[in-house]
């Protein structure tokens, strides 16, 4: 007895994205956690899975990859497209330690955050409003920084009007010869950003999926809206916003290298992110499950391992 043999007749009947085939969905989950490395075929030949064993190596680890990211392409004269998650963001911290001690400046880093919270016609909360996800970079990134940060014209927020010049502006700093990085983590409905897996029913082709570079007041699924009250709002789904400006698949599937982190463990035995992670992992890219396309570009994606199981029922 399990959801896909009680869902008939049931309050969860239609919920899921009409793309989602649960039958498969549930066959991407392993029983031993250690074949989640085994590579698929669809893999980019330089994607890398980097098991942490704990929260803290998870944070320093990423935060290392962030700074190094950043290092290497000031040492080449490049500059940077950064498209910048607010989770997670323990790694933000350690970014900004080895950036320091390193003395590396970020005046040649663009941040482009990938997403905000806003209401249906795109209005978002002011920055300063601990709920916005500006508040939260300039807090723990831009701000820590100090003579060494991002000036402050190189960054771009998810706002209704800064968000639709975003393809281009990246499109001009690659067109110079810099490069793209998307650092991203991996929402309960395999979203990136905040571009939901329904979106893709209102699409006639993956290549017209594919295209589209953001959207305004983008309307969340319930799960987003639950995963984010248990994860930022402390359990308050009634402060979480209906609705958000995300950067599309256009920036997120089109990077030169990416940078992921799974991170998605409650204590206890209790987790959010295990099937999300194994979905992305071993589903094929499909519109469906945006995050599947993260997996075929070059990079690393750093995951708590007990995020790979296994995915047993634990009365906790």
């Amino acid at each position: 007895m399990d959801l896909l043999s009680t869902l008939k007749g049931s309050l969860l009947e239609g919920f899921f994205p009409a793309g989602w085939d649960l039958a498969k969905i549930d066959g991407c989950v392993d029983e031993d956690p250690s074949t989640i490395a085994t590579a698929q075929s669809w893999w980019h030949p330089d994607f890398e899975l980097f098991p942490c064993q704990s929260l803290p190596d998870f944070d320093t680890y990423l935060g290392h990859e962030i700074a190094n990211t950043i290092r290497r392409s000031r040492d080449a004269g490049e500059k940077l497209a950064l498209i910048l998650p607010v989770g997670p963001m323990g790694m933000y911290r350690w970014a900004v330690y080895f950036l320091k001690e390193w003395g590396v400046s970020c005046d040649h880093v663009y941040g482009f955050n990938m997403d905000e919270w806003s209401d249906a016609e795109g209005q978002t909360l002011p920055s300063s409003n601990p709920g916005a996800f500006q508040y939260a970079m300039e807090q723990a990134f831009y701000g820590p920084l100090g003579k060494l940060t991002v000036p402050e014209s190189q960054r771009h927020f998810a706002t209704r009007d800064v968000l639709p010049t975003y393809a281009e502006r990246i499109g001009e700093i690659r067109s110079a010869g810099g490069k793209l990085n998307v650092i991203f983590g991996i929402g309960r409905m395999c979203h990136i950003a905040f571009w939901e897996p329904q979106f893709a029913g209102e699409y006639d082709s993956e290549s017209e999926w594919k295209s589209q570079t953001h959207r305004i007041g983008a309307m969340l699924h319930p799960l987003t809206i639950e995963q984010n009250a248990i994860t930022s709002f402390k359990s308050r789904t009634t402060l979480v916003p209906a609705s958000a400006n995300t950067i599309g698949p256009a920036l997120f599937t089109s990077a030169d290298r990416i940078i992921g982190g799974a991170d998605g463990t409650l204590s206890r035995g209790m987790m959010w992110q295990g099937l999300s992670l194994w979905m992305t992992l071993r589903h094929e890219p499909t519109p469906w499950i945006p995050s599947t396309y993260m997996p075929t570009q070059p990079g690393r994606l750093f995951y708590l391992e007990e995020l790979a199981g296994p995915l047993v029922a634990e009365c906790n």
